[in-house]
């Protein structure tokens, strides 16, 4: 009996140890995979969330700007007179610059 109760803890320690190393294996390989997935994304070419909120602000301000600037142009060419006096504007002359 005493053998018995010998075989079945040294069969225990053995489980209890190749448990114990499959579990470290698998930390191992995990840990392994996190760095490599960290290293292809740290490669790859992406923006910070400031940055593409600073280009999507810009964008939408051109958006704004190139529709006023069409419906002007739309009122210039159908000789809107709202529009003229804005575009009518005579500039100064410019004065000669006079070489020292």
């Amino acid at each position: 009996m005493q053998s018995e109760n010998r075989f079945f803890d040294d069969l225990s320690r053995i489980i209890n140890g190749a448990a114990g190393t499959i579990a470290g294996m698998s930390r191992e390989v995990e840990s392994n995979a996190r760095e490599r997935a960290r290293e292809w994304i740290g490669g790859l070419d992406f923006v910070s969330r400031e940055e593409f909120d600073a280009v999507k602000a810009l964008a939408a301000k051109a958006r704004e700007d190139v529709e006023r600037l069409e419906a002007r142009l739309a009122a210039l060419e159908t000789g809107s007179p709202a529009a003229a006096p804005a575009a009518a504007k005579p500039r100064a002359p410019r004065k000669p610059q006079t070489p020292e």
